[in-house]
Formats: structure tokens, sequence, C-alpha cells
């Protein structure tokens, strides 16, 4: 990072499983932060078009489930596909705004698109994608949603805002992918997710203090009442209030909070980030750099199979 900048985490409900209305709501919510001055915005995990709550999820390990086959096809015709018409608004609302804009997505590859994932989309401010990520291993229910991602966007990327990179949700408890991003030279750590735990706040603060990093973690909010009239596991949301409570976050390298978290509610949050606090927190501890040994211990990252 080379000057102070203003992110904004944003915790939002999507139109949920209607991918063009959520696309469409997220260029109005890039209107609004962009007009308060922030050039990094990012969305929570798998926003487009809806995370696939375990409320109802589950059902898909049902063999004869009724609904299941239909609510996993209503995902994947809902799903993102790269390229795509849809794909290329997300770029041209990052253009539009001359912002960085991070998305949690459900992507559908056209060539293979009987496998759905779970990827992180960073799209540049000309427009074009910069980085993709794919979730590296699904979670719990997700399993019967997302297929396994792979080593292809496990890195940080430079930008005009200072070197972005992320992982979703639980990957950030996996020792070696938050490595291979401290690896990368990380200052501005993505961590979306979908766990609205009080104990998810605890890993961000660590992930704060390990990588010496800025962290930005926008968490998913959802409601069972704004789920679509006729979604095939309707009956799984009876007696349902909230499903996603959220609890986004933006903090600073030492672990402390500089925005949230918030929960209960859609909002974004905002926060001034500078670099100097980089410096001054890796002074004493800078994980790949003065406090790596590089002779004793290495990690190599494979890219599609091969190392990088």
């Amino acid at each position: 990072m080379k000057a102070p900048v203003t992110v904004a985490c944003v915790q939002a409900e999507p139109v949920i499983l209607d991918r063009d209305a959520t696309i469409e709501k997220l260029a109005a919510i890039a209107a609004e932060a962009s007009g308060k001055g922030a050039k990094l915005l990012v969305f929570p995990e798998a926003f487009i078009p809806a995370y696939p709550s375990s409320i109802w999820a589950r059902a898909l390990a049902g063999w004869d489930e009724p609904g299941a086959k239909e609510a996993f096809a209503l995902l994947a015709r809902e799903s993102l596909e790269i390229p795509s018409e849809a794909a290329d608004r997300l770029g041209e609302i990052a253009r539009e705004h001359e912002v960085w804009l991070v998305t949690g997505v459900t992507e559908r590859d056209p060539e293979h698109s009987g496998t759905l994932y779970n990827t992180l989309l960073y799209h540049a401010p000309d427009g074009s994608l910069a980085l993709k990520h794919r979730k590296l291993v699904p979670t719990n229910h997700e399993r019967l949603v997302w297929g396994q991602g792979d080593g292809e966007g496990l890195r940080a990327i430079e930008t005009g805002v200072g070197r972005i990179g992320g992982l979703i949700c639980w990957e950030n408890y996996m020792p070696l992918a938050r490595f291979a991003l401290y690896e990368s030279g990380i200052e501005l750590y993505i961590a979306s997710t979908a766990d609205d735990g009080d104990l998810w706040q605890a890993t961000l603060v660590h992930i704060a203090r390990e990588s010496r990093s800025f962290v930005v973690s926008p968490s998913h909010f959802q409601r069972a009442s704004s789920y679509p009239e006729g979604f095939p596991l309707a009956a799984l949301l009876e007696d349902v209030d909230v499903i996603g409570r959220g609890g986004s976050a933006i903090l600073a390298p030492d672990g402390s909070y500089l925005a949230g978290p918030l929960y209960d509610e859609e909002g974004i949050l905002y926060a001034e980030l500078d670099p100097a606090r980089l410096d001054e927190e890796r002074q004493r501890f800078d994980p790949a750099g003065h406090y790596h040994r590089p002779d004793v211990l290495s990690l190599q990252v494979r890219s599609h199979g091969q190392p990088v």
C-alpha cells in the first residue's frame, strides 16, 4: 500500500436465487459506496445468487427428498457462468465506479456444467477479471452443493490500493492456504464468509494478527421470508426467521476492529486503511519475512496440478 484507501465491507441480502436482480442490487450498492469514497468493495460468500444455507441444503443428501433436485437445479440455473453477460455486468459495475470489486458467487463452468463452485471474483477498475479463486474444500453441507477448487487463485495480486487476496469462510482455518497468501505479500486480506457465529470473530482477530494485514470480512445476511414463492424446499423454512445474521467486520493488522461486527441487518461498513499500520505491526512479526525460516520450512502451491 502506498496511500490510505477507503474500503466498503457489504452486508446485504441478495435477491435470493435471482442472479440478474442480485447483480442489479449490487450495482446500486456499488454506486452508494463509491459515492462515499470507497475504492474497494467486498461482498459476502456466494452472494450471487444466494448462500445455500444448511437449513435447506441438507435436504440434498436425501436420495428421494421431495424438492431437493429441483432446488439444486434452480441454484444451478441462477449461478454465474464465466464468461457470460452476467459476469460482464460485474466488470461494467467496477469500471463505471472505478473501484475494485470483490464478489462471492456460485460459479457454473459452461464446459462442465454439472459441477458448481464457490468462487471469489476480483474485478479491476478497468472492468477486467483480475483474479478468480475457487474454494478449495466446501464445508459440511456445502459438499452437497459445490465441487473442490484448485490453487489457481491462491495468491495476492498487486492493485492500485494494495496487495489483495483472500480465502472463503472455513478455508481460513487451513494454515497452508493462509500462508500461501502471506508468502505472496498480502496487505488486504479478504475473508468472505457465511459463518455468523460468535467464534468467527476470534478467527478474524487471529488472521489479522498472524498476517499483519488489514482484514475485510463480509458475512451473509438472509431471511426466510425473502425466498421466492414456490421455492422447492420451502417447507424447511417454516418457522424460521433470520437464516444468516451477518457479523461483517473490518480489522486492523493488530487485530483491533475498525468497523463492525454488524449483526441482524443489512449495512455497509466503511474504514480508511492507513498503510503505516502495516509497517508498525510488521516490525515485530512478518509471517513470510523476518519471522519465517524458508531454509527449514517451505510451501509449494499447485495450480491445476502444476507447481505455481
